[in-house]
């Protein structure tokens, strides 16, 4: 919010005489009566292994995070043309695989990377399109440079945070919106489903049936899933209501059975079909993939695209922009030291300390290590770690990341945010809205904002002007 000078930025010039102006008890007012809204609403999340607290609350901050106009423009360009070299990627190294051919990424990255599908090997989903829906993290370090945190290219979650959020402000805070003019981010909705319809498969009806297909209610986001189901007007399905017949899937209905043309999926690969992945799985449809093949049906995201958003795969994504656009990427990628190369794993080892160390397939804030905060204990068990197996860990160095203000206990206090945009890639349009998923690290000093290690939301601001 403030320049280096002490000064407020522009955007941020209204919300900084409104928060001077508010007396302390209207914030924690407002704070009280958000989480009670929340509660109202059911917005939970689990923790798996958590005996404690099977659902939570994520902790929801009342100070909005803004973005400029031109700010926005700029990131909206990079994001479409970052998931636009995702998608080529992913048809590439399930297609010609001229990227391996041109020793720009190693094979065994994609060979040996637990997300690639050999099933998918000369297969072409509908359209030739794969990442549908995606989610790109991104961090900001100074005033004009912004870099991509990861890329989450399988079921990226949060846009039901971020769509709750904003209602949740404009019944707060409406005296707040009445001195902005804020992007909408409520059509989201309506920019999913138009890209859903748009990927239905050649051999559906002009008015295709979509569906979200979840685990069920044990599921960690289940709360997301029956939110965007309700909000997109479509059934909300388990794989038992799901079945195939003659390459073509059907859902069971009081009426009897209807073809369905596309699956919102938010279940992983491996639990879609016993007949191809685990036997055992009792969440998927068998015969699914039989008719993806056959062309009958629709998965969002495609099968196997999480051959392209592990973090070593990442560290490439300036040479895959470059090899597929012939562009230089307009979005940063954060430097990365690759420690299955002798000579990164040398210097990481040397500089544990300086670093934060991930591994390749991790998520949500776990197995990592964020060297300037781990005691010496956690730096000698990564060490070990990095030893004994360098390929599943890469290395990056502690960036310097922005601060946004957020109300806590103590009043109002800086505190680290990333941004989670959505990019939905339907077949006659690129629809981002305005804004996206703003994470906040509520602990002071941590950089890590995931909501399973206590992060929390904000709502992110979009000027129109």
């Amino acid at each position: 919010m403030t320049l280096s000078d002490g000064s407020i930025r522009e955007a941020y010039g209204k919300l900084s005489e409104w928060l001077s102006a508010a007396p302390p008890d209207l914030l924690e007012y407002r704070v009280k009566e958000a989480e009670l809204l929340f509660r109202r609403i059911g917005i939970t999340f689990a923790v798996y292994g958590d005996q404690q607290a099977q659902e939570r609350l994520i902790p929801f901050d009342i100070i909005p995070r803004i973005i400029t106009n031109p700010e926005w423009n700029a990131l909206k360009v990079g994001l479409e043309q970052r998931v636009r070299a995702l998608n080529m990627y992913i048809a590439d190294v399930y297609g010609r695989r001229e990227i391996l051919k041109a020793g720009i990424i190693p094979d065994d990255l994609v060979f040996q990377n637990e997300a690639f599908r050999p099933e998918m090997a000369g297969k072409r989903p509908p359209h030739d399109l794969w990442v549908h829906i995606a989610g790109i993290d991104i961090v900001r370090v100074d005033a004009d440079t912004f870099y991509v945190l990861e890329d989450n290219a399988r079921t990226p979650s949060g846009v039901s945070y971020m769509l709750e959020n904003r209602e949740v402000m404009i019944r707060l805070f409406p005296e707040l919106f009445s001195r902005h003019r804020v992007a909408p981010v409520e059509k989201y909705s309506d920019e999913l489903l138009a890209t859903l319809r748009s990927i239905a498969p050649r051999s559906a009806s002009a008015d295709p049936t979509v569906v979200l297909m979840t685990p069920g209610v044990y599921n960690s986001a289940y709360y997301e899933h029956s939110f965007l189901a309700d909000k997109l007007g479509v059934e909300l399905v388990e794989g038992r209501d799901l079945f195939v017949r003659d390459d073509v899937v059907y859902m069971r209905t009081t009426e009897g059975p209807k073809r369905v043309d596309v699956i919102y999926r938010r279940i992983d690969d491996e639990w879609i079909d016993p007949m191809v992945f685990k036997p055992e799985s009792s969440l998927g449809v068998p015969g699914l993939i039989s008719a993806y093949h056959a062309g009958n049906i629709t998965l969002t995201n495609a099968v196997g695209t999480g051959v392209a958003d592990d973090k070593a795969v990442y560290s490439y994504m300036p040479e895959i922009i470059k090899f597929y656009l012939g562009a230089e990427p307009i979005l940063k990628n954060v430097p990365t030291y690759r420690c299955r190369e002798p000579e990164a794993l040398k210097y990481v080892l040397d500089h544990l300390p300086e670093l934060v160390v991930k591994e390749v397939h991790g998520s949500g804030g776990y197995g990592m290590l964020v060297g300037p905060h781990a005691t010496k204990e956690q730096i000698e068990l990564f060490r070990a770690k990095l030893k004994a197996s360098p390929a599943g860990f890469i290395a990056q160095p502690t960036l310097a990341l922005s601060t946004c203000p957020t109300y806590v206990n103590s009043g109002v206090a800086p505190r680290h945010v990333d941004l989670r945009p959505f990019v939905l890639t339907g077949t006659d349009a690129v629809r981002i809205v305005p804004g996206g998923l703003t994470r906040v690290a509520m602990k002071e000093g941590s950089l890590v904002v995931n909501s399973s290690q206590g992060g929390g939301t904000k709502d992110t601001w979009v000027l129109d002007d």
